[in-house]
């Protein structure tokens, strides 16, 4: 992800000091939380992905600092990692209040971290303004804008981060594929080790940019190292405002749901028989909510926490309609309302609307 311009934002690691009452916690201001990426989680992981740099032969290395979210502010060599994964706590807190981690576990933090470090060879070496980029990628003067609607499986962009990341912005086309180029091989097949040029083999376009990435990065290693900037963006030591008004930017007002969602419902939750064990429908839709969140994101682009909003406002309508489902029927039922949800999401991302 990349801050086109400077903005503001609406397991295990070692706590240094005990938290305060939780209240108390909620109303601090983030500066004054003592948070840091040495002693962390955080550190080795980031250790482990300057090797991969290493390995890799990309001849810069960037400034990794904790900040509201991830991101790297355009021109900059700094990579801004969200605060909440430095500590347990605020980890368990984020998801709790988004119901979405972007980096949950070290190889989604890795993947992150690749992703950024495609902005910052972008940035250091002013890829974006040679002739060979813009005609691959597109002009980085493409406004930038957080609602897209991408073409799922398109052959012209690498898979990486969920959501078809790649589709939003030439800079993130440009992102995603430096993060798959520079992504360790894995698998094998016939014996051998499978990375990008065996995955893509059949995609022309997204081929094309990781070839241009790889004869690129090559050619950088022979070039002066460019004079760099080190600017942060909401280095998390300056952030006043406090966790809760932090949360209350990023969860904002939810939009309305549409009506006529009652007989969708009641074609998922049908009658049942007498005799036979009943559940709650509105008690699965819950439990379903966090893996819907992930997975509908990630194949669809539907943000998560408009599923979130999504799926609360179908647990609540069942409550509304006293649905049940018989209890050996529960395998069915999650798949239908994991179609259900994922087609109202599919629509949303291409029309705007959940109901045409």
């Amino acid at each position: 992800m990349v801050w086109p311009q400077r903005r503001t934002v609406g397991p295990g690691c070692t706590v240094a000091s005990p938290r305060p009452s939780f209240p108390e916690f909620l109303k601090t201001p983030i500066r004054d939380l003592g948070l840091r990426i040495e002693g962390t989680r955080l550190e080795p992981i980031i250790t482990e992905f300057m090797a991969e740099l290493e390995t890799a032969g990309v001849p810069i290395r960037p400034r990794c600092y904790l900040s509201t979210e991830w991101g790297v502010p355009f021109g900059s060599v700094s990579i801004g990692m969200p605060f909440y994964l430095a500590r347990p706590d605020l980890t368990e807190l984020h998801a709790e209040r988004v119901g979405h981690v972007e980096g949950f576990n070290r190889a989604d933090i890795l993947r992150y971290l690749r992703h950024e470090m495609g902005h910052v060879v972008n940035y250091a070496y002013k890829l974006y303004d040679r002739e060979e980029w813009v005609k691959l990628f597109g002009a980085i003067t493409q406004p930038y804008l957080e609602e897209y609607r991408p073409s799922p499986f398109s052959k012209r962009y690498v898979r990486h981060l969920p959501g078809w990341y790649a589709q939003k912005h030439p800079d993130e086309d440009w992102a995603e594929t430096f993060a798959v180029w520079m992504t360790p091989p894995s698998g094998s097949e016939n014996g051998g080790v499978k990375g990008w040029r065996d995955e893509y083999a059949a995609w022309p376009t997204a081929l094309a940019k990781l070839e241009y990435c790889d004869h690129t990065l090559r050619s950088l290693r022979d070039e002066p190292r460019p004079a760099v900037m080190e600017e942060l963006d909401e280095e998390v030591g300056q952030v006043p405002y406090s966790l809760d008004q932090f949360y209350q930017n990023q969860i904002g007002t939810p939009e309305p749901m549409p009506s006529g969602l009652a007989g969708a419902l009641r074609a998922i939750f049908e009658d049942v028989e007498e005799g036979v064990a009943k559940k709650k429908a509105s008690d699965l839709l819950r439990r379903m909510e966090p893996g819907l969140l992930d997975n509908v994101f990630r194949w669809t682009g539907h943000f998560p926490e408009r599923t979130r909003v999504l799926v609360r406002h179908l647990a609540q309508l069942a409550d509304q309609l006293g649905q049940v489902y018989a209890e050996p029927d529960e395998a069915r039922v999650m798949v239908a309302v994991t179609t259900l949800v994922t087609a109202l999401a599919m629509n949303y991302v291409h029309t705007g609307t959940y109901l045409a």
